[in-house]
């Protein structure tokens, strides 16, 4: 099960992992923080770039550079539009098949391995629980 805590603090909010990685949130003109879309956002980059990586390694293929940008829209108050994850990738040099490596494991990421991704693109269940009020 994966599971972070999301706590206020005297700065602000933060979330906080079982093996102590920190990460502040906050306001989206707030500085020094993510906004909680900025996360959702990074999460899905970093799904897809750290499964992405060790697959093209193991094929012999490791890119120089391995980045991407991931943006989206707002359309409404509380709805994101279309999310796009662009690569920025430099090739090794000399190597004739790493951009046909890549493409086809980024693919494969994308539509079968990120579960990121997945729980973006089909319906997953989010349920509350409060405290029990006396």
């Amino acid at each position: 099960m994966a599971g972070v805590e999301v706590r206020r603090t005297e700065d602000g909010f933060e979330a906080v992992n079982d093996r102590g990685a920190r990460v502040a949130i906050g306001a989206p003109d707030e500085a020094g923080v993510f906004s909680p879309v900025e996360l959702l956002l990074a999460a899905l980059g970093g799904c897809e770039l750290v499964t992405v990586e060790p697959l093209t390694a193991q094929r012999g293929h490791r890119m120089v550079r391995l980045a991407a940008t991931v943006s989206a829209e707002k359309v409404a108050s509380n709805r994101l539009g279309t999310i796009t994850l662009a690569y920025d990738v430099e090739l090794p040099e000399g190597d004739e098949k790493a951009a046909e490596v890549l493409a086809a494991v980024a693919h494969r990421v994308h539509d079968r391995y990120c579960t990121v991704g997945t729980a973006l693109r089909e319906p997953t269940t989010v349920e509350q629980v409060l405290p029990a009020v006396s």
